[in-house]
């Protein structure tokens, strides 16, 4: 049988919400790093798996699975005790929707590769990028505090099992934390994140946990 093998990157947050997804599933899974800072995943070999040149690219079920949103609901409908979506279209509705203020708001953004170009093409320095990368992040976060004030959240984002939501959100916190990000007001988000960390799925999928080696 072919191995699951994830193709990533340690602080990649697209990474590690899919880190989190298989974890929480327990489903094993060989790491093979794709180093962007050496510009491993513009080669040839990565784009093969993700013409894109993105990661991470999971190879899974005899497939290189690409865009992890999409991976995390495969996973979703293809694994009997996923529980990432619901099947009330409104909560998916939900879910999707917290789920996508981070995949499709946030995180476009603030790309490292997408900052890099800004900060280039402005000539501008780190103190621009640091001050840009908190600016969006808690803009960004504060949307999803407002947006988890519906009632309908419980230990985590979507009632009391993690979703793909709780699975967006903890790689954000990660990178709110990197960049200096005060969401220290945010109060159902820091919640939320001291649950999630109390689990072995996500502690295990912390980018300190996964780092090479040098």
């Amino acid at each position: 049988m072919q191995k699951t093998i994830l193709y990533d990157y340690f602080r990649s947050s697209a990474s590690y919400r899919v880190r989190i997804a298989l974890n929480l599933l327990g489903i094993s899974f060989e790491s093979a790093s794709v180093d962007l800072l050496k510009k491993e995943h513009l080669e040839d070999t990565h784009r093969a798996r993700n013409p894109q040149g993105l990661v991470p690219a999971l190879q899974i079920d005899g497939r290189i699975l690409n865009q992890s949103l999409a991976i995390i609901e495969y996973l979703n409908e293809t694994r009997e005790n996923a529980q990432f979506l619901t099947n009330d279209p409104l909560a998916r509705h939900r879910i999707r929707t917290l789920s996508y203020i981070i995949a499709m708001e946030i995180h476009p953004v603030c790309n490292t590769s997408i900052v890099g170009d800004v900060m280039e093409r402005t000539g501008s320095g780190d103190a621009v990028r640091i001050d840009w990368m908190q600016k969006y992040i808690r803009k960004g976060l504060c949307a999803f505090e407002a947006t988890l004030g519906d009632g309908q959240s419980g230990r985590f984002c979507h009632g009391n099992t993690p979703s793909m939501a709780d699975i967006c959100l903890v790689p954000q916190l990660y990178n709110a934390e990197r960049w200096g990000a005060d969401i220290s007001d945010l109060d159902r988000i820091n919640e939320i994140a001291t649950n999630c960390s109390l689990m072995e799925a996500f502690i295990n999928a912390h980018p300190d946990n996964v780092q090479p080696k040098a």
